[in-house]
């Protein structure tokens, strides 16, 4: 059993060595003896379950551990009652202004339990995108429409909403969930991308989505009920969430969060994995990876590019929630660090040095809360490193 053990060990040391960026490769491995040492077991102890579970870590230092407030936003983007702002997109710097790309609706919810063709489901329901400007990213001015949800019977006709916002060639890129009427429990949401050649529009909407559930299972009945199935079919089998473009490799890579038919609560909660699908251009087509699903876990998508690789904050739900990720190619993602909870439906600020440290790009952005069940309001939220504990009063001095 010993021996098993030590070469799983091993095992996981290489394999961590080989996934990590750089400046997280040991030259030394430390010996079991080294090890145990530093977890603080007593010499001449065995291992708890715990203990060799901690024996099997990678080697990580604290450059990825961090902790964070949130603090109100000034200006237009302030709480007003009766509005909901909600989901901002990355943050983009254009010219000396900051731009932001949000979810818009009004009025109270009614959820299921009203009609579902005439009332107001969700607060993210009956949205439109609309942006904001700012100078130094706490006082916003509100510019308008940005992406209207389409015509009737169109597939986006009932909300457009959680934008996602990148720059390529020149032009400007939003990506974003789509609901067609009736907002029913086993409604399916899409991907759909919208392009203009200024931060201003106008903005040009794909004729469809580009990117689906896959819709592979099986509904049980005809009972609008999302958890009865004969099927549950692939992990984003009900609907696709949350997109992010990130131009990678050459390529353009759309991270996306998954629901499935029948969903159920695990371990670690909801049974929400992340998605990828790659495509040659900003417009698609993106094909699905067949690494999917790339995580266990996690609510929106949050990713940046570091080290040649992509980090991922994980949140929400699962048994990896809380946690910042990071992957050499996109796909294959490892821990980095376990952080005290995080904000919600990130917007990064892509101005950033994202290459100066691993959460750099996490020193401030944008994030939101609900301030009722039914209303919503972007706050922002900064973050800071934190390598060691001290006491009120105590000298942070390290020898």
């Amino acid at each position: 059993m010993k021996k098993q053990f030590l070469i799983y060990s091993a095992m996981v040391a290489i394999l961590a060595v080989g996934c990590a960026p750089k400046s997280e490769v040991k030259k030394e491995e430390k010996t079991d003896e080294a090890k145990a040492l530093a977890f603080g077991v007593p010499k001449g102890n065995k291992l708890s379950a715990a203990m060799k579970r901690a024996m099997a870590w990678p080697e990580r230092d604290n450059s990825w551990f961090i902790e964070y407030e949130v603090e109100p936003l000034k200006g237009d983007l302030a709480y007003e009652e009766g509005v909901v702002r909600r989901d901002p997109s990355s943050i983009l710097k254009i010219d000396g202004l900051y731009y932001v790309w949000y979810s818009k609706s009004y009025g109270p919810t009614q959820g299921f339990a009203g009609d579902m063709e005439k009332d107001k489901v969700f607060p993210w329901d009956r949205c439109d995108i609309w942006y904001a400007t700012s100078e130094d990213g706490i006082t916003w001015k509100e510019m308008g429409k940005a992406v209207e949800r389409g015509q009737k019977g169109a597939y986006d006709d009932r909300s457009v909403f959680t934008p996602e916002a990148f720059t390529w060639g020149g032009k400007y890129y939003l990506t974003y969930q789509t609901v067609k009427s009736p907002y029913t429990v086993r409604v399916i949401e899409c991907v759909a991308l919208a392009w203009a050649d200024s931060p201003h529009g106008p903005w040009h909407k794909s004729e469809a989505p580009i990117l689906s559930p896959s819709q592979n299972g099986e509904w049980e009945g005809t009972e609008d009920n999302r958890f009865k199935v004969k099927s549950k079919g692939d992990f984003d089998s009900h609907k696709t969430h949350d997109p992010c473009v990130i131009p990678f490799k050459g390529k353009f890579y759309l991270y996306y969060k998954g629901e499935r038919m029948g969903e159920e609560i695990t371990w670690g909660g909801r049974e929400i994995k992340h998605g990828l699908a790659i495509a040659d251009k900003p417009e698609g087509p993106y094909i699905k990876s067949e690494y999917n699903p790339i995580s266990n876990s996690g609510h929106e998508i949050c990713v940046w590019p570091y080290k040649g690789g992509i980090a991922s904050l994980i949140t929400t739900d699962g048994v990896e929630k809380n946690t910042i990720q990071w992957s050499p190619d996109g796909i294959n993602f490892e821990i980095m660090s376990v952080i005290p909870g995080a904000p919600h439906a990130i917007g990064l600020n892509r101005s950033a040095d994202n290459e100066k440290e691993p959460t750099e790009i996490l020193r401030w952005g944008l994030t939101h809360t609900y301030n009722t069940p039914d209303y919503q309001s972007i706050l922002r939220f900064k973050t800071w490193r934190k390598t060691f504990h001290s006491a009120k009063g105590e000298s942070s001095a390290r020898k």
